[in-house]
């Protein structure tokens, strides 16, 4: 890499740590104002409709996941386990696309399948935005909104989350957070209602 890329990647990187440096205070002059539970759920609101946005445009890239169904019958989980490993390959890439890989330090894996739902599991092991809201002042009674963000990757995604939720959290002082996101499969999404039997408004 060359040093005029390095230091276009720096620029980057100073870029989105200020922009989050904003969105810690603006959080913070909401909570003032209105409240905390009001900056919650305003923040929660604004990050899963970005995050539909990212799901939607890793889709339309990627095209459709691979179809787990075995000849008409419900997938097994061979099949079930070869979806999921893409569906989680997305769910990387939707992060990735949504916050710079300096500021956080996550993985994801494929922990469970089954012939229903399989369980991917979110490891953040450092989160910016906790770090700005620490700093702004604001970090007793925020509420991390992780699973709103996963919530609108799935249905950009064209998958139904059966469960949802964070097992342990930084923002509760947990060596990482450990987010739960159980799967239901085939991971395929239902074919699109036929535009006859639609209505036009």
């Amino acid at each position: 890499m060359s040093a005029d890329e390095v230091n276009q990647r720096a620029q980057t990187v100073e870029a989105y740590r200020l922009w989050w440096q904003h969105d810690a205070h603006w959080y913070q002059g909401v909570a003032s104002r209105f409240g905390q539970q009001a900056a919650n759920e305003i923040n929660a609101e604004a990050l899963r409709k970005v995050a539909l946005h990212v799901g939607q445009r890793v889709t339309r890239r990627s095209g459709p996941l691979p179809d787990s169904g075995d000849s008409g019958e419900k997938g097994g989980s061979g099949d079930n386990g070869k979806s999921l490993e893409e569906l989680r390959r997305r769910y990387d890439e939707c992060g990735d696309r949504m916050f710079l890989r300096e500021l956080r330090n996550a993985s994801t894996e494929v922990e469970e399948v089954t012939e229903d739902d399989g369980l991917i599991v979110l490891t953040l092991r450092r989160n910016f935005a906790i770090t700005m809201v620490r700093m702004a002042g604001s970090l007793e009674g925020y509420r991390c909104p992780c699973t709103d963000i996963h919530a609108g990757w799935s249905e950009g995604l064209g998958v139904t989350l059966t469960e949802n939720r964070a097992e342990s959290c930084l923002r509760d002082g947990d060596k990482a957070c450990r987010l739960l996101m159980r799967v239901a499969t085939p991971v395929t999404p239902p074919a699109p209602v036929s535009s006859a039997t639609t209505t036009e408004g």
